[in-house]
């Protein structure tokens, strides 16, 4: 007998539209990969060697500064609905990409910051308190996903099985486990943004794909937990009936 054969017809429809939820994240992504030419895993060699070797310091700042504006910003400004969010960070990313790489670097902390609090207003759409150490430590593990322009080998679901508690001491342990993936993402984000002559129309493109793909795999994070408190269900079982789901979308 399988997960699958435990769970109730109704929860197996919700893990059906979470799995198609999760298929359609990326496929903006590979517009972009289209609009900008060559492969994800390509993209990286297009950076300068300084740039690929600071990256993954580079992204660990952007999250540390994320999570403090985004920390201190939820009792001044309202989660926003999902489409203000990624219309902000679209032009921002038309911005970053027609100043080049300096620019598209500069640009880099305030749109994870913009990703950050639109992952926290997801979790609070399904009943979760972002400000909860745990739900916040969710959130960044969201960030652990493949990312927008990754072709799916497991990567993009193994971060639903994972659980942190965001205390002091934990932060930095979770930004040095997300920091790395999450540098990948970020380079490719970089690297499409200055593509010659597009650059402002890559950078906007690109912001927009990657706020589409982490907003969508924010619900689909929340959703399923939402979905285990509700029907009762394991959560290590439901995550194993999503995986399956998602290979038969």
């Amino acid at each position: 007998m399988t997960g699958s054969d435990l769970v109730p017809m109704d929860t197996q429809t919700a893990i059906a539209n979470l799995a198609r939820r999760h298929k359609a994240a990326g496929g903006v992504g590979m517009q972009v990969l289209n609009m900008v030419g060559g492969r994800a895993e390509n993209l990286l060699e297009r950076l300068p060697d300084p740039v690929k070797l600071g990256l993954e310091g580079a992204t660990e700042r952007a999250l540390k500064v994320a999570l403090y504006a985004a920390k201190h910003s939820r009792g001044v400004v309202p989660d926003q609905k999902g489409w203000l969010n990624t219309a902000l960070t679209t032009t921002m990313g038309a911005v970053g990409g027609a100043g080049g790489l300096p620019t598209a670097l500069a640009e880099l902390p305030v749109t994870t910051t913009v990703l950050l609090r639109a992952v926290q207003g997801i979790a609070a759409e399904h009943g979760f308190d972002p400000n909860d150490p745990d739900v916040l430590g969710d959130c960044l593990t969201v960030f652990a996903s493949a990312g927008p322009l990754a072709e799916d080998d497991g990567a993009n679901t193994a971060f639903f099985s994972t659980r942190v508690t965001l205390t002091g001491a934990a932060v930095h342990g979770i930004l040095k486990s997300v920091a790395p993936r999450l540098a990948t993402v970020l380079g490719q984000k970089l690297a499409a943004q200055t593509v010659p002559i597009l650059g402002a129309a890559a950078g906007a493109a690109t912001n927009y794909a990657f706020t589409s793909y982490y907003q969508e795999m924010a619900h689909v994070h929340f959703g399923l937990r939402r979905l285990a408190i509700d029907s009762g269900q394991s959560e290590t079982l439901l995550v194993e009936d999503l995986k399956r789901a998602i290979k038969n979308v």
